[in-house]
């Protein structure tokens, strides 16, 4: 590849895929946490209690997590271009439910819908390792992950300062509101402004959809484990929602908690139909890949983007409360987490490119634990400045972290690239609802400690990642076999 197709002021080929890509990604962040800086205001506006608002908070979040597997299956069967465009169309609705939200039940309700549009990620996931060759990918894919993160970032700066153009009670809604009129527009661009492959290139589906395939027995128990997490977060939902703010009563929890309980029972039933041939005719060894190295992303993933989700979800009231600020002080104080994903990410996905994806991994595991465990200390004594500095390092480690971690999810398996981007993803938001739920019992400085925590047994289980290396067997649609470097 040429230097010349490296340089990002470009808008052809590859690089106007990316940027479109990331925009994309972008906005879906934008719309997400349209709420998070105006908290206060809507707080106020709706009448509702300190724990409506941390329900809302873990309500923004459930939703992506069964919304990123679905939409990584959808994305590996019908393409990124359709189902990213899909996706921003669709996701705007709950944009607008929630601008005219009269009331907590209201808004829960556009809150929890909203969490579809955080799946989005996958999706672009996928468009960039279609475009990109295996040696440049962590790069290209930390771009992406790191610029259109800055989403969350772009909305702490901007809505607040919307919202106050707008004025009175009702200027949250119009900056709310704004973002979904984006996201609806971007859609129709991103359709007519991208293809899932360069010319020439094929677009490798998986064989069934339904369900993740994995390749040995071993492998098969080690995904239905893997799966209880994302039941056990919905359920733990449930119970907030149910025993925190009686937003849902004790026989409609029981109800759900069933439901839960039997669909990872069809889940299991579906995963086996699907993977029932390696039981009795295994896959050439070729055809073969360890999803080991999927579960320990999974891990890793649920350590750095799930923390960044909660305190990206917090931060501006933890900033408000511990240092007396006005909202869009706070606003813009927090966003600078959030703000350095713009090279984080990147820099996550340029280093392992350069250094390896496991030793990457493991060093900026460890300094995000390290990071977490300073953030606990902080109180109304530090100096403002310091405070802000800590979260911005922390933030750093969080961010490459993540980078690093989706510079080897294309490598593990390229026609289940969404799928596996999907359920890595979801990991992420199932960490969010941990933490979350973590913070509506506990005090700020203990959340953050209960993050270093969770990181250092992430790098314990980065232990068991193995480097990358060779090629991966993909199967034509008329049965010939293609070589793809992963390395």
């Amino acid at each position: 590849m040429s230097s010349e197709s490296l340089n990002l002021f470009s808008f052809r080929g590859r690089i106007k895929i990316l940027h479109l890509t990331w925009v994309a990604f972008f906005i879906t962040f934008f719309a997400w946490f349209n709420h998070a800086p105006l908290l206060m205001a809507i707080s106020k506006s709706l009448s509702l209690t300190p724990d409506q608002v941390k329900t809302l908070l873990i309500l923004n979040v459930a939703l992506t997590i069964p919304a990123r597997v679905v939409i990584g299956m959808l994305t590996d069967k019908y393409g990124p271009r359709l189902t990213y465009s899909l996706l921003l169309a669709i996701g705007s609705v709950p944009c607008f439910i929630f601008a005219l939200a009269d009331n907590f039940m209201q808004a829960a309700i556009g809150r929890f819908l909203l969490g579809f549009i955080g799946a989005g990620f996958v999706v672009g996931i996928r468009m960039v390792s279609e475009w990109f060759p295996a040696r440049q990918l962590g790069t290209a894919e930390g771009i992406y992950g790191g610029w259109g993160n800055f989403g969350s970032a772009a909305a702490a700066m901007s809505l607040p300062t919307i919202a106050l153009f707008f004025g009175g009670d009702n200027g949250w809604r119009y900056a709310i509101g704004i973002t979904g009129v984006i996201a609806l527009v971007y859609s129709v661009i991103y359709y007519f402004s991208v293809t899932d492959t360069p010319k020439g290139s094929t677009y490798f589906k998986p064989k069934k959809i339904g369900a993740m395939e994995v390749t040995s027995s071993g492998d098969f128990v080690l995904l239905l484990i893997m799966k209880v997490p994302m039941y056990a977060a919905l359920a733990l939902l449930t119970w907030k929602l149910s025993s925190g703010v009686n937003l849902i009563s004790s026989l409609a929890a029981t109800l759900i908690y069933c439901g839960l309980g039997l669909l990872y029972l069809l889940d299991a039933r579906k995963t086996y139909s699907i993977n029932r041939e390696i039981f009795t005719n295994p896959p050439a060894p070729v055809h073969r890949y360890k999803f080991k190295q999927v579960a320990v992303l999974n891990l890793l993933y649920f350590a750095t983007f799930g923390s960044e989700l909660a305190v990206v979800s917090m931060l501006p009231l933890f900033f408000s409360e511990t240092f007396t600020l006005d909202p869009v002080k706070a606003g813009l104080l927090a966003s600078a987490y959030a703000f350095m994903n713009l090279m984080s990410r990147p820099a996550g996905g340029l280093i392992s490119d350069r250094w390896g994806r496991k030793p990457t991994l493991l060093i900026l595991t460890a300094g995000l634990a390290l990071g977490y465990f300073t953030m606990s200390l902080i109180d109304a004594e530090w100096p403002l400045y310091l405070a802000v500095a800590a979260a911005m390092a922390c933030s750093f480690f969080v961010q490459a972290g993540e980078g690093a971690v989706f510079a080897v999810v294309p490598l593990i398996k390229r026609r289940l690239t969404g799928q596996i981007a999907g359920m890595t993803g979801a990991y992420g938001n199932v960490g969010a609802v941990f933490y979350l739920t973590v913070l509506s019992l506990v005090s700020y400085q203990t959340f953050f400690m209960v993050i270093g925590i969770t990181a250092l047994l992430g790098f314990t289980a980065l232990l068991l990642l193995e480097e990358p290396e060779g090629q991966m067997a993909e199967v034509h649609p008329d049965g010939s076999v293609s070589m793809i470097d992963v390395a």
